[in-house]
């Protein structure tokens, strides 16, 4: 499988995410990485990165798990994320990595082939330039076989 063109692929898939300058910084099997660059005009009040930055980086992480996860049935299935919840742990400044993980992709992939559908969370850590992390996020998936 061709991750990084997978990555090039969802750099350009989702119009919100280019207007907020992400970076999709890798794919692979139940992984994706996403950078939040820091630009002063998505910055809020008290100077730091926005927290709708933050959520959407977030989300795109998770969908970048997802993607590398199921990369071999795309055309097949039918992807939406369900429902999201993060929590804010410490001020976001500077860029901002988003890595999100899917915990054992192979079984979600088989449970996919198997029911027609597939419910699960992604968890996301996202972290600024010294690797402190400043927000956790679990985005559930809901994914159905087309048809």
């Amino acid at each position: 499988m061709d991750y990084a063109a997978l990555a090039g692929g969802m750099q350009q898939a989702i119009p919100f995410n280019a207007h907020l300058g992400l970076e999709v910084v890798e794919i692979g099997p139940g992984l994706g990485v996403v950078r939040l660059p820091e630009n002063p005009s998505l910055l809020n009040h008290v100077g730091s990165q926005h927290a709708g930055g933050l959520f959407s980086a977030g989300e795109a992480a998770s969908g970048g798990a997802f993607v590398g996860a199921f990369a071999e049935m795309m055309g097949e299935i039918t992807p939406l994320a369900q429902s999201a919840n993060i929590e804010y742990r410490k001020i976001a400044r500077g860029p901002i990595t988003a890595t999100g993980k899917l915990d054992d992709a192979e079984a979600k992939v088989a449970e996919l082939g198997a029911e027609g559908v597939a419910r699960f969370p992604v968890a996301v850590e996202l972290t600024d330039g010294e690797g402190t992390v400043v927000a956790a996020m679990t985005v559930q998936w809901h994914v159905k076989k087309n048809g």
